[in-house]
Order: C-alpha cells, then sequence, then structure tokens
C-alpha cells in the first residue's frame, strides 16, 4: 500500500537495518536530524527488546565495515615520474598527503572510541538507549509479561513458516516484532506504518514497497479493515506518515544513500542489510 501524502492517527516501526543507517548517512546534520525527527516520534514509536538486541548486535559491525573500506590511498598513483615532476607540484601532494593521513587517524581514534564507550562517543546510541529505556505501552521491554504471550504466537508462525520470514532464517525476531506490531495496532486502533528494507514483509518494485498478501490479510482480520498497515522502505515517508517534519536534504540524502545500497545488493546479492 502507498504512503499517503497527509499525517495519519499511526504508529510507527522502525526495523533495524534502517536503525542502523544512521551510521552510513554520510552528513552527520542529517542523521542528527532524522534521529531527532525519531525521539520526536517516541509516543507512536512501536519498539522492543527484539529491535534493541538486533541494534546492540550489529551496532558494531557497521562501525568496523566503515573503517576497513577507508583503506589509505594509493600516493604511489599520485607520484609523477622524475624526469616529468613539477616540483611545486609533488611538494604539495606530499603536504596534503601528510594531512590527510593526519585527519584519516584522527577519525580513526574517534572511531575507536565509539566502538568502545558508546555511552559517551555515540549520539545515535544515546538516543536509540533513551528510546530503548523509556516506559510505553508500545515499548516490548523485557519487564514486562505480555512477551511471554507475544513470544509464543511469535514461534508458533515462526514453525509454520509464515511471514515475514526468510527462507534462511534460523530465529524468530521478525516474528516476535511483527505479533507486538499487530498487538499494539490491535490495542490502540491506530494505523500503523513501517519501515524496513528486508524483503520479509513485501517487494520493493521501482521504488515503492508492496505489503506481503498474507500480511496484508492478517492484519486486516485481527486489527480491523478500517485500520490502515503502510509500508515503506524510506524512513523520510515513515515519519511525514506521522508528522510532516521532514526536510529535503533529508529526503535527498536517504535517497542517495538507498542508491548506494541498491548498488551493494547487485554486488552482493546475498546481504539482508545488516
Amino acid at each position: 500500500m502507498a504512503a499517503p501524502n497527509h499525517v495519519l492517527d499511526t504508529l510507527l516501526f522502525v526495523d533495524t537495518n534502517v536503525l542502523l543507517d544512521f551510521y552510513r548517512i554520510r552528513k552527520s546534520d542529517v542523521s542528527t536530524s532524522y534521529l531527532e525527527q525519531l525521539e520526536i516520534c517516541r509516543d507512536r514509536l512501536i519498539i522492543g527488546a527484539q529491535v534493541e538486541m538486533e541494534y546492540k548486535r550489529n551496532r558494531q559491525k557497521v562501525l568496523l565495515d566503515y573503517i576497513n573500506s577507508s583503506s589509505a590511498p594509493d600516493w604511489s598513483k599520485l607520484t609523477p615520474p622524475a624526469l616529468i615532476a613539477d616540483a611545486k607540484a609533488v611538494e604539495m601532494i606530499e603536504k596534503y598527503q601528510g594531512l590527510i593521513m593526519e585527519k584519516r587517524k584522527v577519525v580513526t581514534e574517534k572511531l575507536k572510541k565509539v566502538l568502545s564507550d558508546p555511552t559517551h562517543h555515540d549520539p545515535v546510541y544515546r538516543t536509540l538507549q533513551r528510546l530503548f529505556r523509556r516506559p510505553s505501552p508500545l515499548n516490548l521491554n523485557r519487564s514486562k509479561d505480555v512477551r511471554f504471550e507475544v513470544r509464543e504466537l511469535a514461534e508458533k508462525r515462526f514453525m509454520l513458516g509464515y511471514p515475514p520470514r526468510k527462507s534462511s532464517d534460523t530465529s524468530m525476531g521478525d516474528a516476535i516484532n511483527w505479533e507486538w506490531i499487530v498487538r499494539c495496532a490491535a490495542d490502540t486502533g491506530k494505523h500503523v506504518v513501517i519501515v524496513t528494507r528486508d524483503t520479509d514483509y513485501g517487494v520493493i518494485q521501482g521504488g515503492q514497497s508492496f505489503l506481503n498478501d498474507w500480511l496484508r490479510q492478517e492484519f486486516r482480520e485481527r486489527v480491523g479493515r478500517t485500520r490502515k498497515l503502510i509500508l515503506t522502505d524510506k524512513l523520510s515517508v515513515g515519519l511525514k506518515t506521522v508528522h510532516a517534519a521532514v526536510t529535503q536534504e533529508m529526503e535527498d540524502e536517504e535517497a542517495l544513500l538507498l542508491a548506494q545500497q541498491a548498488i551493494t545488493a547487485d554486488d552482493f546479492p546475498d546481504s539482508d542489510g545488516q
């Protein structure tokens, strides 16, 4: 179902792979803007210990992937043969080579602090930690007894092979998230928008997300035919569905990130985005 252009009385679920994009967005101010808007939506955010675990399991891996991919330039390719070298040009290359290596070292050291001490050095971690720890009827944390009921329902659907589930899945994390989404929608009587890049919930074609047929039918039967379930791979769309405070720069940066991820997916077709 396509996302509407107006604000609805809607709950928001953001999958782990989208939360990890806060580390992949190159512009820090844009990443910060998304975090701020997500926190503004805290009263409508469906969240829980399952998402928290998946985020904390994958956070360091995403950071390490960045460190490993940002190798030093091959400076030999920038050094011309002595016979044609311009002394001033070579001097400038050597000067900026030293400056770049110095700045790269600073960034690497900062990333190491983010890896080892996220409470003090990772603003993404701190914001999400506040959301994970916030008391809310929409937060399925480990202090709630209802988690056992949700887990039992998730185990049943996982064993039966119900979506959302990849054929290669060995854990029932997606099933837990889905059961909690349905429970929150039924209890509140609100619409739900799911922001995810996983194909367990549906398919993406031509930049548009299409909800899995079984999930659409199940949601109608368990929540109600008048309640909308909106699927999108864009956090900007999810935020605008709940409230409209999303800038064009935020949308453009997300579109760039999705384009880059599409290229990576073509190169590594087995990647799941985490």
